[in-house]
């Protein structure tokens, strides 16, 4: 058993301290944020992640979790201390590391013991080298080993991500106490890979930019596969039963969103441009995400013709299934554009409606359900691909709707049984409107190549 501390109890704090918890550790969560953590002690989570409710409050129960805002004393008595601090973007798209800093000088004044500092936070190349620096500054004679220990969680899916990893990576110029570290992960019988510090924090951010890179292709590709009559879904099917590809992320849809994908996409090309570099392929990357998000404004204007006056249905506002986390979500994106063009809004979420309430155009109506969204709507745009969606009654969604129009921005629908049942449908790579509007603002469905 070892005395862990976990600096920030954010999504990856939180969840890295419960499940070494769960692995029969002594954690400590700590947090300067009073409230949150009153709420933790009394199993109230600030985040919502499936399972994680239940774990944390069997781990309170059992002795070997704990939170307090008491810096001093938690990180005095621990053996490893983990920084899972936020490092929020920039002005210029750089990651802001002053609470980084601000754990480290913590840290520093606390030590008690010889430590073991783990970054977990995603932190830019060097950050190792910093932390270590603010340490030995404020505290010459301290005993202490920095590890980069880069996170690889996913939100909707952090407990299975953590417990079943794909790999566990740690960098140090310490290889005895990278080793240490490795020992943690032991019981997750997981691959590790030990390297300097550097490179296993150049491996957190080349595995994001390379995953964000796959979905703004694949965008590409549907794009191109709307001007020339060729289906993205089959398109992607036959890609990744390549197996020097594979099908992982190629859904085509409005792009990535998240607290990972955008920042640290953003952040490298940063890093890269500081160094003199020009890093080409990150930002068509980011530039192509951007467009998808515009695509579904103008898909719905050949689809309607004007926006002015329209009421449009956003179904999901999350940036993706089973999370609350509305962090850079193209629902927020989409319905500012829509609003600019003068439309009118109706939303649902099953999670994300009160986390999104403070960011939507005034006077978005947040809706009951998928049907009361689509009440009155002139159009009804999928935007988060959650299985209630999938599974909603068609002529239900229909007769509620002043206008049949839906844009899956997820493809979740199948073309023809869409058109069968009446509606003018638009996926993503799937078909678009080729006619000219009628009079009414509607295309016919034989205007759609589909």
């Amino acid at each position: 058993m070892k005395q862990i501390c976990v600096l920030g109890v954010g999504y990856v704090g939180l969840t890295t301290a419960t499940c070494f918890a769960d692995l029969g550790n002594t954690v400590i969560g700590v947090d300067i944020d009073e409230r949150k953590i009153a709420g933790l002690l009394q199993g109230r989570l600030p985040i919502y992640e499936p399972g994680l409710e239940e774990m944390v409050r069997r781990n309170l129960a059992a002795g070997r979790l704990q939170f307090t805002t008491d810096y001093t004393r938690a990180i005095g008595q621990s053996e490893f201390v983990f920084i899972a601090v936020g490092t929020p973007s920039g002005a210029d798209g750089e990651a802001d590391l002053r609470y980084v800093r601000a754990a480290a000088e913590q840290i520093a004044t606390s030590l008690q013991r010889p430590a073991i500092i783990v970054n977990k936070s995603t932190v830019p190349i060097g950050t190792g080298d910093l932390v270590t620096t603010i340490i030995r500054r404020l505290n010459p004679t301290a005993e202490f080993a920095v590890v980069s220990n880069p996170e690889f969680l996913r939100e909707g899916s952090a407990i299975a991500d953590f417990m079943n990893p794909d790999r566990v990576v740690l960098g140090s110029e310490d290889r005895e106490a990278a080793a240490r570290v490795a020992e943690l992960h032991a019981p997750l019988n997981a691959p590790v890979i030990i390297t300097d510090t550097r490179t296993a924090e150049m491996i957190k951010y080349a595995s994001n930019a390379f995953l964000a890179t796959r979905i703004s292709f694949i965008n590409e590709i549907a794009v191109i596969c709307d001007e020339l009559g060729a289906d993205i879904k089959e398109v992607a099917r036959g890609m990744g039963l390549d197996k020097r590809i594979g099908p992982a992320f190629l859904d085509a849809g409005v792009g990535y969103g998240g607290s990972c994908f955008p920042k640290d996409v953003q952040a490298l090309a940063h890093m890269a441009a500081i160094h003199g570099r020009h890093p080409q392929l990150l930002y068509a990357v980011m530039e192509i995400n951007r467009s998808q998000r515009r695509l579904v404004v103008l898909r719905l204007r050949e689809m309607l013709g004007t926006l002015d006056g329209r009421t449009i249905a956003l179904l999901g506002l999350s940036f993706k299934p089973n999370t609350d986390d509305i962090r850079e979500a193209p629902a927020l994106e989409i319905a500012h554009l829509l609003s600019l063009e003068g439309a009118n809004l109706r939303a649902f979420d099953p999670l994300a409606m009160e986390q999104a309430r403070p960011y939507l155009p005034p006077g978005t109506v947040l809706a009951r359900d998928p049907y009361d969204a689509a009440k009155g709507a002139d159009a009804l745009v999928v935007v988060t691909e959650w299985n209630e969606f999938k599974q909603v009654d068609l002529r239900q969604l229909k007769a509620v709707m002043a206008r049949p129009v839906i844009i899956d921005g997820r493809n979740i629908y199948d073309p023809r049984e869409m058109r069968r049942e009446g509606f003018e449908y638009y996926g993503i790579g799937r078909g678009r409107p080729r006619a000219a509007v009628g009079g009414d603002g509607l295309v016919s469905a034989s205007a759609l190549d589909q």
